[in-house]
């Protein structure tokens, strides 16, 4: 009976314990998924976290670019080269400067034993070289160089400078008015009469006092001027003009006397005397283009107007003191009862002719004056009235 008990109770005891223990393995296990759930999973010793796998994984992601915008730092490059000569040769100790575009650099060598150049830490960018060297004309290449780049640039040839020459030269003008003279003094109208005193270039030298006086020698002393004189002391003979003087041979001889000393008074007077005190010109110097009215305007002026040494226009004091002046003295070779209104009459009638030998020069003459056109050793060819028709004098060139 007791041992019924017994077992009764240590079968009891025995389901005790065992449910005991099934509830503390709960309750353990229970406390570690907690633990767990809140600590995270326990590392393996020798293997890595499982996050720090996936983060060293997954790769960097890319940067940002900057706000700017603005690249990565460009790198200077190298730029050489050769110099040679046009045949071919190396040349050594030439200038060689490299400048880039924007004047910012600028760098200058001198070429090696072998022609070379070089330029180290060139900024990338286009650029220019230069070469030059004593005897030898410039050479220039352009290019443009890469961050980093080493250039070579094609082989630079010099060639020998071309050597320019500014020469000058100078013409004395007493010796082109000399010659500008030789041709005025063979201008004749119709191939006869004396044409001297005019000038058909626009641009005449200024004529020297020996050139004045030798153009009124020549033009006083041509036989077409002396036969023209005694020409007129034959009228003056036929009508009886200055009674005084008789008729025949020596009445003859008088008048002749008279009008030829009037004619050289005159000339040199007015054509070398005055112009030569007063630095003056006293040809007729042609115009040949513009209205018909400016012409004549210009030509009835050649009496009070006229061209100086210096090239100006000015007063013609010259031939208006020759005219006078003349007048004057003719009042001597003439019988006159009233020498002084004598030279004031015929001072303003020889300031008239003046003005009508213009006009007759710039609308008449011209057409049928012919030249000779010299050559440097004074041999001349006639030219004709075609030859003469040209305003511009460019066929009265010697």
């Amino acid at each position: 009976m007791s041992r019924h008990v017994v077992l009764g109770t240590d079968a009891g005891f025995g389901k005790t314990y065992g449910r005991w223990q099934t509830g503390f393995v709960l309750i353990v296990f229970s406390c570690g998924i907690v633990s767990a759930q809140s600590s995270g999973p326990a590392e393996i010793s020798g293997l890595p976290n499982p996050q720090t796998i996936a983060s060293s994984a997954v790769p960097d992601a890319p940067r940002q670019a900057p706000q700017d915008g603005s690249q990565a730092e460009a790198k200077p490059g190298i730029v050489i080269g050769t110099v040679l000569d046009r045949n071919g040769s190396v040349s050594a100790g030439a200038t060689v400067r490299l400048t880039s575009e924007d004047k910012s650099y600028s760098q200058e060598v001198t070429s090696g034993n072998n022609g070379e150049f070089s330029f180290m830490n060139v900024p990338p960018g286009p650029f220019k070289v230069s070469v030059t060297a004593e005897g030898f004309g410039k050479q220039e290449f352009s290019g443009e160089l890469a961050s980093g780049q080493t250039f070579l640039v094609p082989p630079l040839v010099i060639s020998i400078a071309t050597v320019v020459t500014d020469v000058k030269v100078t013409v004395d003008p007493v010796e082109v008015a000399t010659e500008q003279v030789r041709e005025q003094v063979h201008q004749r109208v119709l191939g006869i009469f004396p044409n001297f005193y005019v000038s058909y270039r626009q641009d005449a030298a200024p004529l020297t006092t020996k050139l004045k006086f030798r153009l009124a020698w020549k033009s006083s002393t041509d036989p077409v001027t002396i036969l023209g004189t005694a020409f007129l002391a034959g009228l003056q003979q036929a009508g009886d003009q200055y009674g005084e003087f008789g008729q025949g041979a020596e009445g003859y001889a008088k008048r002749f006397g008279a009008d030829y000393a009037d004619v050289i008074a005159s000339t040199y007077l007015s054509g070398a005397i005055f112009p030569s005190l007063l630095k003056q010109d006293p040809r007729y110097f042609y115009r040949g283009t513009g209205s018909t009215r400016s012409r004549f305007g210009f030509a009835v002026a050649n009496s009070v107007m006229c061209k100086g040494d210096n090239g100006r226009w000015q007063v013609n004091y010259s031939n208006i003191a020759g005219s006078f002046g003349g007048a004057a003295l003719s009042t001597t070779f003439y019988p006159t009862s009233n020498p002084g209104m004598s030279t004031l009459s015929n001072g303003f009638i020889r300031l008239g002719e003046s003005s009508l030998a213009g006009l007759v020069q710039e609308f008449l003459l011209r057409r049928f004056t012919k030249m000779k056109r010299l050559s440097k050793n004074g041999s001349g060819s006639e030219g004709g009235n075609t030859t003469a028709s040209d305003p511009s004098g460019s066929a009265m060139k010697p």
